[in-house]
């Protein structure tokens, strides 16, 4: 059976679909035809013109990167910056780029639980949980079709909270109806009133399944016309959302932390606030670049806070209140490509799939040694 680069895309949009990314990001496919067959991929972290060039010599059609390499517009495409050159390499060799970026930094088997569990972190949950992400239906059935109509519903999708599952609330009451000449009532006749025993059946769900929610219910639902109600809820959506935070297997001063931070995720150099002295035992992390979560960190009560991409007057916001830890941004993220990886390799043992050998941080530090 041949494997087209959409069959890849939809597995990976499956485990991280896109609408979960930031409104600033741009995942997705960035160039190539979704109905190409699939000869290999290749997984990075930057698709720069290297990374393209290592595609074409092991064959593979179709890059996965984290990073897009087209972020905003393009006006031109002429190749006068390293983007423009990259697209025009990759189109010219029918290579498809692909990217999934803040929608897998926002997943809670993402790329923050990758480097939670490296440092072997405990009670792994989100620091920033995303809102507006839920949707409840209010709809009413006969009380004979109660069942068949909430198996409808929970098979697509609805009445999944946090770790349970086939969630809903039901109330029984009594429905009236009146059809005229043109309908064709399930139970009651046209032209006159008609009283049914109901079940009010209330399930929440992810709004972005809304579309196959609704599919459901109608294929389940016994009535010509179903009244329903949909409101999108302001409620905390606990499984998505921005950064992660957890606990140490045990607690250790800021010192010992800092050691284990730099060999765990073999860090070229940390930077730091100054020391607080308080002992390490809860610690929040965000993949790339995190300063926007600072807040959140402390509200947390976490310690210590692990990202990237800290600007100078940012490390005052500290305030002695937590111990900011600014690992680099490639050295934040070097392990998503692994992730990314073993979900395609779990699913298609048998696909041609290569992680990059191209070290693509654009950041090198200069040592002076003996000084």
């Amino acid at each position: 059976m041949d494997i087209r680069i959409k069959d890849i895309i939809q597995l990976l949009d499956t485990h991280a679909p896109q609408v979960y990314s930031e409104s600033y990001d741009n995942p997705g496919l960035l160039c190539g035809n979704p109905g190409w067959k699939a000869t290999g991929a290749l997984i990075c972290l930057d698709s720069i013109e290297s990374v393209i060039d290592e595609a074409i010599q092991l064959g593979c059609n179709l890059v996965i990167a984290h990073h897009p390499v087209i972020f905003s517009g393009l006006k031109k495409i002429t190749g006068k910056t390293y983007i423009e050159r990259t697209i025009i390499k990759a189109i010219k060799n029918d290579i498809a780029i692909y990217a999934i970026h803040t929608n897998l930094d926002n997943i809670t088997d993402g790329v923050n639980r990758m480097i939670g569990e490296r440092l072997k972190l405990k009670n792994l949950k989100i620091l920033r949980p995303m809102k507006n992400r839920l949707t409840k239906l209010v709809t009413f059935c006969p009380g004979t079709n109660l069942e068949e109509v909430k198996r409808a519903l929970f098979t697509a999708g609805a009445g999944n909270i946090g770790n349970y599952s086939e969630c809903s609330f039901i109330v029984e009451g009594t429905g009236t109806f009146k059809g005229n000449e043109k309908s064709n009532p399930f139970v009651g006749e046209k032209d006159k009133r008609h009283s049914e025993p109901e079940s009010r059946i209330e399930v929440i769900f992810e709004s972005r399944l809304e579309n196959s929610i609704m599919k459901a219910l109608r294929a389940a639902h016994p009535y010509e016309e179903i009244a329903f109600y949909l409101t999108t809820l302001n409620n905390e959506f606990q499984v998505v959302g921005s950064g992660m935070s957890g606990d140490l297997e045990k607690p250790m001063d800021e010192m010992a932390f800092l050691n284990y931070l730099y060999k765990k995720m073999n860090a070229t150099v940390i930077r730091h606030t100054s020391l607080t002295g308080n002992i390490i035992s809860k610690v929040a992390i965000c993949g790339g670049a995190g300063s926007f979560l600072l807040n959140d960190a402390i509200n947390a009560d976490c310690q210590v806070f692990i990202t990237s991409d800290f600007k100078y007057h940012q490390f005052f916001d500290a305030d002695r209140k937590i111990l900011i830890t600014d690992i680099g941004h490639y050295e934040s993220e070097q392990y998503t490509g692994e992730l990314i990886y073993n979900l395609i390799r779990n699913n298609l043992p048998k696909f041609a799939l290569h992680l990059t050998k191209q070290v693509t941080n654009p950041v090198h530090y200069y040592y002076q040694h003996g000084h």
